[in-house]
């Protein structure tokens, strides 16, 4: 009996450790890309944008939403400066990422289309193109990364109220942590019974 609870107890562990891990996993383009795009920024002396999860997360949601359209439709979601993010069903992602709306209209979406997303046409898309005066914007003080297939999404958020890309009650971090520590309690119980 206590060979059972132990094996439970390790596999209810390990599952713990495997939900932890796929949180705080990363896609190494998308950090690549994060990395340029502040080294840019140093070469202006401005400061480094700051990782935004919640940005991270709306442009991982719009970038599973342009899965598989082909580059050609990049020039229908152009950026629409001073309107805020403008985006087809920009409110049910944000909704999807517990972002409170009024929080996103001083925030900007750069999507990016390159096959492969081979890292250096990535990077001087949104380095000498006209993504280039967003960055080299000092109101843009975060950022938040998301690829699929051949679409790279930079959303880029400022210290104001409505730039924030904040609000909702919990964070995906948040909900982790109540699954790991679920998982964690179980199998301390199994042990102790």
């Amino acid at each position: 009996m206590a060979s059972s609870r132990l094996s439970l107890f390790a596999f209810v562990l390990v599952h713990a450790f495997l939900l932890h891990s796929s949180l705080v996993c990363c896609n190494d383009e998308e950090d690549d890309l994060f990395v340029g795009l502040n080294n840019f920024r140093q070469t202006l002396n401005l400061s480094e944008l700051v990782k935004n999860e919640k940005a991270g997360c709306i442009a991982d949601e719009i970038s599973d939403e342009l899965q598989g359209l082909p580059c050609s439709h990049a020039a229908d979601y152009e950026i629409k400066p001073g309107n805020g993010p403008v985006f087809p069903y920009f409110s049910k992602l944000i909704t999807k990422c517990n972002i409170d709306n009024s929080t996103t209209t001083d925030g900007i979406i750069l999507p990016v289309c390159v096959p492969d997303l081979d890292p250096d046409l990535v990077l001087n898309n949104y380095t000498k193109t006209k993504f280039a005066q967003f960055l080299n914007n000092s109101k843009y003080t975060g950022a938040g990364v998301g690829s699929e297939d051949d679409w790279m999404i930079v959303v880029l958020t400022t210290d104001s109220p409505s730039g924030s890309f904040t609000g909702g009650a919990a964070s995906l971090a948040a909900i982790g942590m109540v699954h790991y520590m679920v998982a964690l309690f179980l199998g301390l119980s199994f042990i102790l019974l």
